[in-house]
């Protein structure tokens, strides 16, 4: 995942009347959907299968090939004739060598563990003083006025301790833009995560490759670095060589036509590529398996909702949504975007306990779908969050109006939080239960949206979106990204 949602509260932009009931029809489908995936469900055994057999699914890798092809070949097993790949083109970056070592003086230098982050440049030989830059916001340089000029930057990935009551954070690649912004030469981000455990992930807020070099270190060196600076003056050298080129990647999309109303789409989506310290197991194997698993049992029920249906398996989501952008572009392009009633993200969600929205509007009916789910099986607790985020496949279609959700509420496998992005995200983690749980309420979610009569929600116009993502406190991250497309 390009990152963990920031959850916001939302304000209502577009007031529409609801009045949402229970159809007794869906109950009978409900029950049909949970005896299917809980006898049948192939998401744990194909996740299985692909992490074996595959290997990480980095996009532009040969793996990531052999897994979009893995996920067509599925899709075509279980029925689905209109399958088919979504091409683009994609600034692919993998790493290559790297060393970082820190002292008191050049030559006195100790290598420590890391990793680099993607889209490093291609080639870095950097010998730099280190400055704790705290927790890497505007404001901890804005403090210190030059103070990272032409230095390194060390800068803790999450929020301190000690930090102001109400702190907030950005992104790693936000955080690396600003250091740069502010003429650091390098960045050393400290992972938030106890032993020694070393995230990657893109620096980067636009996917391409950024002009300083940006290295990731486990957070005991890294507190160990903030107290050693304390006391004295403290230097690094980072040699790093990478790979990046223009490379081709596929969406891989399977359609299930609606019927009265199949003009309208869902789209509902997960991404199937990793990075490539591990398997991906958690992000995003038990989101792009339980996609595919919800398309093998609508198809095997020969479920035919009123609306058409789009299962998507998005590639290129870690090096910056790249897949999810090439969808939206294309949409926009042949004003297919315009038949886009709702889009639904699975991105890192297991064993969800109820439904999420960008619109407080659509609660009524995600609620009378969780009523009868709970019904089905109490540990379904039916809440319901109305809130907004950025780095997931989502984003570029909310930054052009259209409604997104999806399912949560659930926690991550025991160690699932850990991995991220990290050298342990394997399969070991995969919980079946909770997989399966996925699979089944978010099939029921799924198929309510696709048949209900009317959605009580409405694409947003240009001049809606852009309140609505002031409203959420979205803006500043995107001026960073430089995905703010308004002028002030």
């Amino acid at each position: 995942m390009f990152h963990k949602f920031k959850i916001l509260a939302l304000s209502l932009l577009v007031s529409l009347p609801v009045a949402a009931q229970e159809n007794p029809a869906w109950e009978k489908v409900f029950n049909r959907i949970n005896t299917e995936v809980q006898q049948n469900s192939k998401a744990y055994s194909t996740l299985q299968q692909a992490s074996a057999t595959i290997g990480h699914r980095l996009t532009g890798s040969e793996n990531g090939k052999k897994a979009e092809e893995y996920a067509y070949n599925l899709l075509k097993s279980y029925g689905y004739e209109s399958v088919r790949y979504q091409p683009f083109e994609v600034e692919s970056w993998r790493r290559g060598q790297l060393r970082v070592q820190i002292g008191t003086d050049v030559n006195h230098l100790q290598e420590i563990k890391s990793v680099s982050l993607a889209h490093s440049p291609v080639k870095a030989e950097l010998t730099a003083e280190i400055v704790d830059m705290g927790n890497g916001l505007e404001a901890d340089y804005q403090a210190r006025p030059g103070a990272v000029t032409g230095k390194i930057a060390l800068v803790y990935l999450g929020v301190l301790p000690g930090s102001a009551p109400g702190a907030g954070t950005l992104h790693r690649s936000e955080k690396t833009a600003i250091a740069t912004k502010y003429g650091a030469s390098g960045i050393i981000i400290i992972n938030t995560v106890a032993g020694g455990t070393l995230l990657t992930g893109t620096a980067s807020v636009t996917g391409k490759l950024i002009p300083i070099p940006a290295v990731c270190i486990g957070k005991e060196d890294g507190f160990k670095l903030k107290e050693q600076l304390s006391s004295g003056p403290l230097v690094s050298t980072i040699n790093m060589t990478n790979f990046s080129g223009v490379i081709k990647a596929r969406n891989v999309i399977a359609t299930l036509p609606g019927t009265s109303l199949k003009k309208e789409k869902i789209v509902v989506g997960g991404h199937l590529d990793t990075w490539d310290l591990a398997t991906g197991a958690i992000d995003n194997g038990i989101g792009s398996f339980s996609v595919i698993d919800m398309a093998r049992t609508f198809k095997i029920l020969k479920l035919q909702p009123k609306r058409t249906i789009e299962f998507v398996l998005f590639m290129g989501e870690e090096e910056g949504l790249l897949g999810s952008e090439a969808y939206v572009g294309e949409a926009l392009k042949n004003k297919s975007i315009n038949n886009i009633a709702f889009m639904l993200n699975y991105d890192m969600t297991n064993d969800p306990k109820g439904y999420h929205a960008t619109s407080e509007n659509i609660k009524p009916l995600f609620q009378s779908i969780g009523n009868l789910a709970s019904k089905i099986d109490t540990t379904f607790k039916n809440t319901f969050s109305s809130r907004a985020g950025l780095h997931s496949d989502h984003q570029p279609f909310m930054l052009h109006g259209v409604p997104t959700g999806g399912s949560f509420g659930g926690k991550l496998p025991k160690g699932g939080s850990d991995c991220y992005h990290a050298d342990c995200d394997g399969f070991s983690l995969v919980e079946e239960s909770g997989l399966k749980n996925t699979v089944r309420f978010s099939s029921m979610l799924l198929y309510g949206l696709a048949d209900t009569p009317k959605i009580p929600v409405k694409r947003l116009n240009d001049t809606e979106t852009k309140a609505f993502l002031i409203t959420n406190q979205l803006q500043e991250p995107l001026k960073i990204a430089g995905e703010w497309r308004w002028a002030d």
